[in-house]
């Protein structure tokens, strides 16, 4: 920043000092619990906001009803949460996100059907795990996604058929091996290949006549070594490397 005065001292006007306007200049500026540019609840800076009721946390339930939208999704941060749920429908979908944050109980299974889609994340990511079953069905694929992230693994093969491919990978890397052969016909052949890379053995080997050759070289390190042999004629060159490599290998121990 530059602090140099123009060449025409009469003309230069030293820059006003916010704080002799300020309320609080007679209670948190004199106990050195905000600072000018740096911790400040006058200014819309979320920054400086923030910083001012981390360090002063008295304030921030009045500032629930403040008309700054920024103002009030950081007093939801630092006032009481039985406070901050007041806030459960403001028209700001950033407050709602923060009160989601929060809240708990009745009050977080609201907002599991907000309209705004990052709220609901928000929500997939902190209801009890028994609870996530209300949003498997969301329309949106990112709830679906922290859904299949949490969802306990007795409840995840519900979610193998899910519309959305980034949903079903993450199935696909979550579920127990033994549950993974409901996804060895899955459409798409990067999911299969995920599936087939974890799966039993027996399971495994099913997927060496796969049409995908990025399932079957998947599958090579799971199956049994009979079921790879068949693999050292494969058509692709690749293929028949990673079986011949397999076959080579000295049996385990």
């Amino acid at each position: 920043m530059n602090t140099t005065a123009p060449s025409s001292s009469h003309d230069y006007q030293p820059p006003q000092n916010p704080c002799t306007r300020c309320r609080l200049r007679e209670d948190t500026l004199v106990r050195g619990a905000c600072a000018p540019g740096d911790a400040c609840l006058v200014v819309n800076s979320g920054r400086q906001i923030d910083r001012f009721l981390s360090r002063n946390r008295e304030y921030a339930e009045a500032c629930l009803d403040d008309p700054f939208w920024e103002r009030r999704a950081i007093a939801v941060r630092w006032a009481p949460a039985e406070a901050a749920v007041r806030l459960i429908d403001d028209p700001d979908e950033t407050v709602r996100r923060a009160v989601a944050t929060r809240v708990t109980g009745d009050a977080l299974l609201r907002l599991a059907r907000d309209p705004d889609r990052e709220v609901r994340v928000t929500v997939a990511s902190r209801l009890p795990p028994e609870l996530l079953d209300r949003l498997m069905g969301d329309a949106d694929y990112a709830v679906r996604l922290q859904v299949a992230r949490r969802l306990p693994h007795g409840r995840l093969p519900r979610m193998a058929k899910d519309p959305d491919l980034v949903v079903r990978k993450e199935v696909a890397r979550r579920l127990p091996p033994f549950a993974l052969s409901r996804m060895a016909h899955d459409p798409d052949p990067e999911i299969r290949a995920i599936a087939a890379a974890r799966m039993l053995p027996d399971d495994a080997a099913g997927m060496l006549a796969d049409p995908a050759f990025t399932v079957r070289a998947a599958a090579i390190a799971q199956a049994p070594l009979d079921a790879v042999r068949a693999l050292l004629d494969d058509p692709e060159p690749d293929i028949r490397l990673l079986a011949a490599e397999r076959c080579a290998r000295p049996p385990e121990s």
